[in-house]
């Protein structure tokens, strides 16, 4: 992969220069950027289905927003029954109303 020309060709496009946009090709390049877990994405699929806010969905989910941030930044992994409980709320955004019966 030809950094510097895909680069070239990127602003070109799009008509301006774009100052972080090679660190960002050699980082794909190496592999070295950002890592997104199927875990991170399920958290964040299941709190957008509710509607809520991190701060909303962390209670009516009985965890700490921390917590809900450190899942939803990858920097932990929710546990297996918090995964199956999100998977419900993704396929049942209705359940996480009423959580808080």
């Amino acid at each position: 992969m030809n950094v510097e020309k895909i680069a070239k060709a990127i602003e070109a496009d799009a008509g301006e220069s774009l100052p972080d946009l090679r660190q960002a090709l050699e980082e794909a390049r190496t592999r070295a950027g950002r890592v997104t877990t199927p875990e991170q994405i399920l958290v964040r699929q299941a709190r957008e289905a509710s509607n809520m806010t991190q701060a909303a969905f962390a209670e009516r989910i009985g965890t700490p927003v921390a917590t809900l941030r450190d899942w939803e930044q990858g920097r932990f992994a929710p546990p297996g029954a918090v995964l199956c409980l999100l998977r419900l709320i993704i396929k049942h955004p209705e359940l996480a109303a009423e959580l808080a019966a």
